[in-house]
């Protein structure tokens, strides 16, 4: 880990998960935008770098911020909940020709890029929905949209693990519901930081304080769709696993990893 403040020129230090610190000056554009955040007045402790750090709206995506009395729907993202599933199997090897076929398979009931399921999906956690507008709104196409991949960097894989067994692994969010959720309210804080005269570098760092109820109803709607990101995810895999019964007709080892990449916590 490097630390970046020349001459202490910012309100709090960048701090870099990186070998060698020349490797940000390769990247202006993510450094112009972290150095923004490190000025920010309600920025505190220091700005964070994860390694796949690159080019984002507002915020480097692998970028971590704390504020104080403030939310950036944009430093959140777009696809709010994005993250990884990652579970063990039992199995060490799985020959070509089979794997060929489960490839089919996912892509046969687990609809990928901007495709949906025809039906709307079953889930408990509709009656949780939080009673606000751009959710409401949405609600009825999030769910044709539960239990799908999406596009961009997002995947489905079968690997094989250090410790010898084969791993599913499933990179995915909330899909258009999220996204939609997160523009709803960077458009308003965008509106409010206009009439503020906001001294903010970038529009994309548009902001709602904490204390109006307008930060709390995003809070509220960023964490439902957190809910829809974590069942996403766990209904493909479920779809992964039945696929692959059907082939081996094995048990699973309860070894799971889950975790949001894209979320505010306070």
């Amino acid at each position: 880990m490097k630390v970046y403040n020349p001459y202490n020129t910012l309100k709090i230090p960048i701090k870099i998960w990186t070998k060698d610190l020349d490797d940000i000056y390769r990247e202006e554009d993510v450094l112009d935008q972290a150095v923004n955040l490190a000025n920010l007045p309600f920025a505190f402790k220091h700005i964070a770098l994860m390694p796949d750090y690159h080019l984002g709206y507002g915020i480097p995506i692998g970028g971590v911020l704390a504020t104080k009395g403030a939310i950036i729907p944009n430093a959140v993202g777009y696809d709010i909940g994005c993250g990884m599933l990652a579970m063990q199997t039992f199995l060490h090897d799985i020959d070509q020709k089979t794997l060929i076929k489960i490839k089919a398979d996912i892509k046969k009931y687990i609809p990928v890029g901007s495709n949906h399921h025809k039906e709307k999906q079953l889930w408990n956690g509709w009656n949780d929905a939080p009673d606000t507008l751009i959710v409401q709104r949405e609600l009825e196409s999030a769910k044709h949209q539960l239990g799908t991949l999406g596009s961009g960097n997002h995947f489905i894989e079968i690997q094989k693990g250090n410790d010898g067994f084969i791993w599913i692994m499933i990179h995915s969010g909330s899909r258009n519901f999220g996204y939609k959720i997160a523009g709803h309210y960077h458009k308003i804080a965008k509106i409010m930081c206009e009439n503020w005269y906001s001294n903010i570098p970038n529009k994309d760092l548009s902001f709602l304080p904490m204390d109006m109820d307008i930060a709390t109803e995003y809070m509220k709607a960023m964490n439902y769709a957190l809910l829809f990101a974590k069942e996403n995810r766990y209904r493909m895999m479920n779809q992964v696993i039945d696929i692959l019964h059907y082939d081996y007709y094995q048990e699973y080892v309860d070894c799971i990893y889950d975790v949001h990449h894209n979320y505010a916590q306070w």
